[in-house]
């Protein structure tokens, strides 16, 4: 999946968050998409894993057309970070906190 730290959600497509059971629970949303167009998704909540790291998240139900991103929320969540360098997601160590 690609990694876009300028996306703020997670997109993955309906049929796979249909399959395993994730609610559409905030409907018809307006994303703006990079070239400017506006359009409309549902989202919903899922456990989002990447090896032994795990968020809760909110995520878009994609349609066909999509790009697939993890987004920089769940990247937050988990807690990882881009390595430009190396072209991989690192762990950004302890989480802040107030």
């Amino acid at each position: 999946m690609l990694v876009d730290t300028g996306s703020e959600y997670t997109w993955i497509p309906a049929t796979t968050l249909e399959k395993i059971g994730v609610e559409r629970k905030k409907k018809d949303l307006e994303f703006i998409m990079a070239k400017g167009q506006r359009i409309t998704r549902s989202v919903g909540f899922a456990i989002i894993r990447l090896d032994k790291n795990f968020t809760v998240d909110e995520v878009v139900f994609a349609e066909q057309g999509d790009l697939l991103l993890r987004g920089a929320r769940t990247l937050e969540g988990l807690p990882l970070a881009v390595d430009p360098r190396r072209k991989r997601l690192v762990a950004c160590g302890p989480i802040p906190a107030a």
